[in-house]
């Protein structure tokens, strides 16, 4: 059979391309992106699609050949008109509460939901929309894009399940400004591969977004560049660095433990590993990983490798390798650091009420 996909939101992510990943993003579609994703994943096919930008709407139409009838002009509509087997919630970060919720309580009765990240604006937010998710047997799949490309899971079978590095003791991780539009990549990568949570931050915020100008919004956002240090429940100290401008960015992390070091650069396209040998770091290719991992591949073959794992829940053969409670974990510490900031304080994580309903607003 083939199971049938909406979208709501026709912005870049849902298939008009992203800003700093393709040429003239919002004219022409996109394959590292939702329907693209549905487009080369056998299985699945976007059948309807909701926007409350009638001009949008129209281009991501004839973009993606949507049927004209199976359009509408809000998720309202969409869900009360349409029976549908997956729903991509593809909205501004403010709106994916609502938009998870209604979808999940909806008669078009997803049994998937796939989320943009982050998850939401808030954590108590996010907690809600894991709530209502499991309420109505709903699948939440939050897109943290990496987790569905090959190499990252099999250097976190590496360093989880092969003891790659022994006891991580220390990680430095960077990219590019602003935290809830970037860094909740460079973290969620970070706990996921550590198979950690944070315990205790402490945060500072530039209050630069050099997004605003960029994506023509129009509307200032808490959202800005910052970071700060993170120890994990295990131990780990991170220090987190999401300061600098796109144009001389790159997402990198040098990782150091017990048995080795290991250093990855997403924008330089290098990843490298030492292991250690009698007190001596001697160089040694990563078993299984042919190359580095790169946005010009990996990160576009993670979105149909995404659709692939909706199409893979839905038959019931796979567990959620990205769920709402660990992307979660990832906006706790964004939130944590804004709190850090602001109150000069460290932070213990969990967050307690009423933290837990700081709003950082982004799009």
């Amino acid at each position: 059979m083939t199971y049938e996909a909406g979208i709501i939101g026709t912005g870049g992510v849902a298939g008009m391309g992203l800003l700093g990943v393709q040429d003239d993003p919002g004219r022409r579609k996109a394959r590292a992106s939702h329907a693209g994703g549905y487009d080369e994943a056998e299985g699945v096919e976007l059948v309807a699609v909701a926007d409350v930008d009638p001009e949008k709407l129209e281009r991501f139409r004839q973009a993606w050949d949507v049927p004209e009838g199976r359009c509408y002009e809000s998720h309202d509509a969409m869900l009360a008109a349409e029976s549908l087997d997956v729903v991509s919630v593809c909205t501004p970060t403010f709106l994916h509460h609502d938009h998870v919720v209604d979808a999940a309580r909806s008669s078009a009765a997803p049994e998937v939901v796939w989320c943009e990240k982050p998850i939401a604006s808030s954590v108590t937010d996010a907690e809600r929309m894991v709530e209502v998710c499991a309420e109505t047997d709903t699948e939440l799949v939050v897109n943290h894009t990496f987790r569905f490309t090959d190499k990252l899971r099999r250097l976190h079978d590496l360093i989880q399940e092969e003891g790659l590095l022994g006891d991580v003791r220390s990680v430095d991780a960077r990219f590019r400004m602003e935290l809830m539009r970037n860094s909740t990549h460079l973290l969620d990568t970070l706990l996921y591969l550590l198979d950690a949570r944070a315990e205790t931050v402490s945060g500072y915020i530039t209050g630069e977004n050099e997004a605003v100008d960029a994506l023509e919004t129009g509307t200032a956002v808490d959202d800005a560049g910052g970071g700060g240090t993170v120890v994990t429940d295990d131990g780990t100290f991170v220090t987190v660095d999401c300061t600098v401008p796109r144009e001389i960015s790159s997402m990198s992390y040098q990782f150091t433990g017990t048995e080795g070091k290991l250093y990855l650069n997403n924008d330089d396209g290098e990843w490298r590993y030492w292991r250690l040998e009698d007190g001596e770091h001697v160089e040694a290719s990563l078993p299984g990983i042919d190359g580095a991992w790169t946005w010009a591949e990996d990160y576009r073959e993670g979105f149909p490798n995404a659709a692939r794992h909706v199409v893979s829940l839905l038959d019931g053969e796979a567990e959620n390798r990205s769920t709402g409670e660990e992307a979660t974990l990832s906006l706790e510490v964004i939130v944590a650091f804004y709190v850090s900031h602001f109150t000069g304080s460290h932070v213990s994580v969990p967050l307690d009420r009423p933290l837990r309903d700081v709003t950082i607003s982004s799009w």
